[in-house]
């Protein structure tokens, strides 16, 4: 890809026209993590953080930010999405919460954007709900793994570890 796609010839921003484009099965994969300290990780684990269920709400925020990435977005495309799910899984040393999101769609454009926006979310979430009691925690590592369909057909990262559901 060698040039970028949201101006025009004039150099002004636009939204790129999907119009012609083929109707196709695609499918973005996204991951990152929350880094915590162990006893905030323990408060999650046990279910006694005072605020509820803080997987469970992370992972509902992170598939209503993924339907509203296009309000938020403002070059993005509204999609009719067909799947969003969220992987949200306990690791330690150093104690964290990956979160790994696949958003798919039959449709002109891709769901990178829906996907890196939901796990953005999802790990936005666990910071608000844990940031009374671990201030430091650091959001990190946000990136694409794989996407699939289109005419640029597929994409995995390099070191892309993708994990099956």
């Amino acid at each position: 890809m060698t040039e970028l796609t949201h101006f025009n010839a004039q150099g002004e921003v636009h939204m790129v026209d999907v119009g012609a484009k083929a109707i196709t099965h695609r499918v973005a994969i996204t991951e990152g993590r929350i880094l915590m300290q162990e006893a905030t990780l323990q408060h999650i684990v046990n279910g006694t953080h005072k605020k509820g269920d803080v997987l469970g709400i992370a992972r509902i925020a992170g598939i209503m930010a993924s339907k509203k990435t296009a309000e938020l977005i403002p070059l993005c495309h509204p999609l009719a999405l067909t799947k969003v799910e969220l992987r949200l899984e306990i690791e330690h040393n150093p104690s964290a919460i990956l979160c790994q999101t696949s958003v798919e769609t039959s449709g002109q454009t891709g769901v990178e954007m829906e996907a890196l926006t939901a796990t953005q979310i999802a790990l936005l979430t666990i910071y608000d709900m844990c940031k009374a009691v671990d201030r430091g925690m650091q959001i990190n590592n946000v990136r694409l793994l794989k996407k699939s369909g289109g005419k640029s057909g597929d994409w995995i990262a390099e070191n892309g570890n993708i994990q099956s559901e």
